[in-house]
């Protein structure tokens, strides 16, 4: 433990006597000049290498008129810097996008650690509870590198000796709110040492119209929207199952008209073949076309066609058994997708006994042998609970949209989930803003990833049922 300091005792002595004053003078060292001046010197001594191995290119900067001055003048040395601002003037209007890569990044980074991070760092640290003050000297988690990307700042942090990820994530709004974000995110790196995203601004906010058709048959990772980053949200359906949960309106059904919409070449070819349950009768109805007599809307019809599919994958797990391990699309072995629009409706709220045992028994089977023979599931459901939906674990990708409750972001992408930065429960109802919006896990990463999914209006439906319909010529 720590080392009792002069005056600790003072708390201990107890005087019987109400008028007798207790004196404690604590021990008083003088420390001679000279060492004063050592230390003081080596402080000023480290922080310049410090600042000269942090930043290199900022002190060059700096430095490099300051000497030119002192040697010619500033005269000459006006002379002599002068085509380099101009060169840079001139590389910006040029190529922009080089630019801001090289140069207009690593300024913004070096500005917001400066005057933002660095500046607050300590106060931040301390009001959240991330750092320690103890006997007047106070503990914080080191601060290291600033990333710009074009929508957010990465901060990498080594956090203290004992902390752990849970530390962090419980006060990520403390964070936003005292660099002001409006959110943020920590990741992982490597041991004692985190990520801090941190966003600039969202990428998200715009409606994102319905993405062109492939021109060539792909069955996938199929193109349906686009990520926080700016890059293409590829979603893959082949050799996984996916769960989509949102309340009403948060836009389910732009993941499934796009995820549909991209495999319709590779439908036209043959490669795949998408079954339809719509217990609604809302959703996929519009482009009941498309399906042909893969559509199911009544309870016993969709009990049916979830056999037949059990049948299909069934027959070729019998003769794929010692041939081959995975499925590869073929015109004979197509992909089956089984898209199920409101699964619940079936499994839960299915007030026939049989039919709710039929088709949670299919449901179960085809996520549990189907995706090494080709046969995946897309599901839609709005309420994520274990009571509702008790084979949501069987589905290897998961995407939340808006939630209602925060306990439910856990429920369908895991423990932990809105630790890291899921904050489903947070998305905007408007739908304009919000539709669409939501969160991806995927089996083969904890993290969550923020994306967005293209809107396909019904004139979109209409259109791709005219040009797509099952059976027509290309």
């Amino acid at each position: 433990m720590f080392r009792r300091l002069p005056g600790d005792e003072a708390r201990n002595l107890v005087s019987t006597t109400p008028d007798t004053a207790v004196v404690f003078r604590p021990a008083v060292v003088t420390t001679p000049a000279i060492i004063t001046i050592v230390i003081l010197a080596w402080r000023l001594l480290a922080g310049l290498v410090r600042l000269n191995w942090r930043h290199p290119i900022g002190v060059a900067v700096a430095a490099i008129p300051v000497v030119l001055c002192w040697l010619y003048g500033w005269q000459t040395a006006l002379l002599l810097l002068t085509p380099v601002p101009a060169g840079l003037i001139a590389w910006a209007l040029a190529d922009r996008s080089s630019f801001v890569r090289w140069v207009g990044w690593r300024l913004l980074a070096w500005w917001r650690l400066v005057w933002v991070y660095r500046r607050h760092w300590q106060p931040v640290m301390i009001v959240s509870g991330l750092g320690r003050h103890l006997w007047g000297r106070d503990y914080l988690p080191r601060l290291g590198k600033v990333t710009c990307t074009p929508w957010a700042d990465l901060v990498t942090v080594r956090m203290l000796k004992g902390q752990s990820v849970k530390d962090w994530a419980d006060r990520l709004d403390h964070l936003a709110q005292g660099f002001g974000s409006a959110s943020c995110r920590v990741a992982l790196t490597r041991g004692g040492r985190l990520t801090l995203t941190f966003p600039r601004h969202d990428p998200l906010a715009e409606r994102i119209p319905a993405l062109p058709t492939p021109s060539s048959p792909t069955v996938g990772p199929v193109e349906i929207g686009k990520q926080e980053d700016g890059q293409p949200w590829l979603l893959k359906v082949h050799g996984t199952h996916v769960l989509v949960a949102g309340a009403t309106g948060a836009g389910k059904g732009s993941i499934i008209w796009s995820t549909i919409r991209g495999l319709l070449p590779a439908v036209r070819a043959g490669l795949v073949e998408i079954w339809a349950l719509d217990p609604k009768l809302m959703e996929l109805s519009y482009g009941r076309d498309l399906f042909g007599n893969r559509y199911a809307a009544t309870p016993e019809e969709c009990a049916d066609l979830l056999d037949q599919a059990v049948s299909v994958m069934q027959k070729r797990a019998a003769r794929f058994a010692g041939i081959q391990r995975s499925h590869t699309p073929t015109v004979d072995d197509p992909f089956v997708m089984v898209v199920v629009d409101e699964v619940a409706f079936l499994t839960a709220y299915q007030s026939d006994r049989e039919l709710k045992r039929r088709i949670s028994a299919a449901l179960a089977t085809l996520t549990t042998q189907g995706r090494a023979v080709g046969v995946g599931v897309l599901a839609a459901l709005q309420d994520p609970r274990k009571e509702v939906m008790s084979i949501r674990n069987l589905f290897p990708d998961k995407i939340a949209l808006r939630l209602d409750e925060s306990e439910q972001v856990d429920m369908v992408l895991g423990d932990g989930a809105r630790d890291r930065g899921a904050l489903a429960d947070h998305i905007s109802p408007v739908p304009g803003l919000g539709a669409g919006v939501g969160y991806v896990r995927l089996e083969t990463s904890p993290d969550p990833i923020r994306v967005r999914a293209a809107y396909v209006s019904d004139t979109d439906i209409r259109a791709m049922a005219d040009a797509f319909a099952a059976g027509k010529d290309a």
